[in-house]
Formats: structure tokens, C-alpha cells, sequence
């Protein structure tokens, strides 16, 4: 029923923990991607499938980055529903044992779901208060539905990979291909196979726990800062696959118009904290491209208000997202 790729780069003392989550369930295929790792990942992996060999596979490859892992991921998955888990977060076992079932019940309906959402936790280190996002203000629970049933996301939601379960056919005909040596391609890994999504259902459970606060960590500030490439990389794939408004729901272009804005306030954001004249002007650079290409996509980012702030020039319109930025990061357990 449900492949789960593990992508694992350098993962030895995290791996176990994650494939300890999901083993043990029949529907389930656990599939490892050893991203060609210099540690005892590759060792741990090939131990964890002479211990289930039913059940659990690795494939080992040369290090192809984050993207080029999923990627052999969703070549190599033999499941009807994919998830992806990153080898350092874990899923909970009680909330998984239900998705199963509901994906079973809707086969079983002749009602087969092109996208499963549940929820994810910020597992921050040290905080006590752990912070989850949840859908039940956006869609309606327990029933399959469709993308004009959908009401607004908050700034803080949008379909996050961590939410996702896909339909593995529909991820293939997709098209999606996510670009190796780039971090943050979860952005597009959520964005491109959604766009053909038109059957789903949202499950208000627990699941995916999102492991966060090591200084290392791709989230991290200064990382994400010292990544900027990587992440404008990631937004110009998003802005190139956006459809025209006519090619989809209506509701589904307000959602991935809403998913595009967020992308470009994460990498306004970062350009703005690095202080430099070049990412200043390469702020601008951003949102002239986006004019430039998607006119229509331009316009409704910019219709929204947060969308007008973050493209401002002046400085109070930056005052005003920096503080935004500090609250979310606040309310996260980030900082």
C-alpha cells in the first residue's frame, strides 16, 4: 500500500530511529536511499535489510544530494502511496496505523485518494511546547473532497512534503524531477505533483515528526542564508511550474499562488537578513523575474498583503516583515 523513502546522507545516528517508525506494518515498503555516505550509514541500511528483507530495501548510490535521493526514491518505490521521510525526523507509529487504514478503506470504496494530508510536529530540542500544524481551518475532515471545498491557509500553512501521502503514479506523471546538490527541493517536491492533485482527503492526526534545532540543520538561519542560490534555485522551479489560471480549480491556483508567495517571503527574507548590497538587489531581481514570466501569478502574489509588503522597497515595509519573521520563528520553537 504505501512505500516510505528514507533519503540518507551521513545518517548513522539517526537512521534506526527513523526506520524503527515504519517498520513492522505489512502494508508497508521501507525504502532506504543511501546518498552515498561517508559514515556507517551505508553499513546500518544494508544490517536493517538482512533483518527484514521482506519489507525494508536500500538502494546505494554516489551522493546525488537531497533531490537526487528522492528522486531514486520514487524511481525505485513499488507502493500505490508514497511518503517521504527525511532519516533524521521519524513518523508516530499510532497515527501511521490509521493513514493505512483510511487508504485501504477508500480502495476498498472504489474511491482511490490522489493525496492523503495529516499533520506534522516541530520536534524542537530542548522546548517542551511543540508546535503542529494542522489543516482542520482549511479543509473539512474524514471525507474525500475536492479543491473548491478548500477555505484560505494562514501564513503558517501550506501543504508541506511532511503533510504529504501522494499517489506514487500521479507523483511519475507529474513529470517531477527535483534538482541534485540543491537543499530545500521539498518546496517543489510539494508544489509540482500537487498541481495534478484533484481527489484528497485530510486525516487530522499526528504523523510526521519534523526534527529541528541542530546548528548544521538546512532550516537554520545563517545555513539557509549561506544557501540563498539554493533556495532562489528552488523558487524559480516553482515560478516555472506554476500553471496559468485557466489550466486548473480556481481554488487549487489561489493555493498554489498562496504556496508561491510564502516561497518568495522565505527567500525575500533571507536576502534582506543577509545584509549585503548584492541580495539586495537580487531581491529585486527575484520579484522582477516573477513579473517577467508569470504576469498573472505576479499580480496575485502581490494582490495579497503580505505579497505588497515583502516586495516593497522602503524600509518600514521591511520593518514590518522582519518583524513578522521573528514572531513565526518565535511561535515555531525556532529560536
Amino acid at each position: 500500500m504505501l512505500t516510505v523513502v528514507i533519503p540518507s546522507y551521513n545518517a548513522q545516528d539517526y537512521l534506526d530511529r527513523a526506520v524503527s517508525s515504519v517498520r513492522g506494518f505489512d502494508q508497508v515498503e521501507v525504502l532506504i536511499v543511501d546518498d552515498g555516505s561517508s559514515d556507517a550509514t551505508a553499513a546500518i541500511a544494508d544490517g536493517l535489510v538482512q533483518s527484514d528483507p521482506e519489507h525494508i530495501r536500500v538502494i546505494h548510490q554516489e551522493n546525488a544530494g537531497h533531490g537526487g535521493a528522492v528522486n531514486a526514491g520514487i524511481a525505485g518505490a513499488r507502493g500505490r502511496y508514497l511518503k517521504i521521510l527525511d532519516a533524521d525526523d521519524w513518523l508516530d507509529r499510532l497515527a501511521l496505523k490509521r493513514a493505512l487504514e483510511r487508504l485501504e478503506l477508500r480502495e476498498a470504496q472504489g474511491e482511490p485518494l490522489d493525496l492523503l494530508v495529516a499533520n506534522y510536529v516541530y520536534e524542537k530540542q530542548g522546548k517542551s511546547h511543540k508546535a503542529v500544524i494542522r489543516y482542520g481551518n482549511v479543509m473539512p475532515r474524514d471525507r474525500v473532497i475536492s479543491w473548491d471545498q478548500i477555505r484560505r491557509c494562514r501564513y503558517d500553512q501550506y501543504l508541506m512534503m511532511h503533510a504529504l501521502i501522494l499517489r506514487t503514479d500521479l507523483v511519475r506523471r507529474s513529470g517531477l524531477v527535483l534538482p541534485e546538490h540543491t537543499f530545500y527541493v521539498d518546496f517543489i517536491y510539494s508544489f509540482v505533483p500537487v498541481i495534478d492533485v484533484r481527489t484528497f482527503e485530510y486525516l487530522d492526526v499526528d504523523l510526521y515528526r519534523y526534527f529541528i534545532g541542530r546548528d548544521d540543520q538546512s532550516v537554520n538561519e545563517q545555513v539557509m542564508i549561506s544557501r540563498v542560490d539554493q533556495l532562489l534555485r528552488v523558487n524559480a522551479a516553482m515560478v516555472d511550474a506554476i500553471p496559468a489560471p485557466d489550466e486548473v480549480p480556481p481554488h487549487l491556483y489561489r493555493y498554489l499562488v498562496h504556496y508561491l508567495r510564502i516561497n518568495c517571503v522565505i527567500c525575500t527574507v533571507m536576502l534582506l537578513r543577509s545584509g549585503t548590497q548584492e541580495n539586495l538587489a537580487r531581491k529585486d531581481e527575484l520579484w522582477a523575474q516573477l513579473q517577467t514570466k508569470k504576469p498573472e501569478a505576479y499580480d496575485a502574489v502581490r494582490k495579497d498583503l503580505l505579497g505588497r509588503l515583502i516586495a516593497m522597497r522602503s524600509k518600514p515595509g521591511r520593518a514590518v516583515i522582519m518583524a513578522g519573521y521573528h514572531i513565526s520563528q518565535w511561535v515555531l520553537g525556532f529560536n
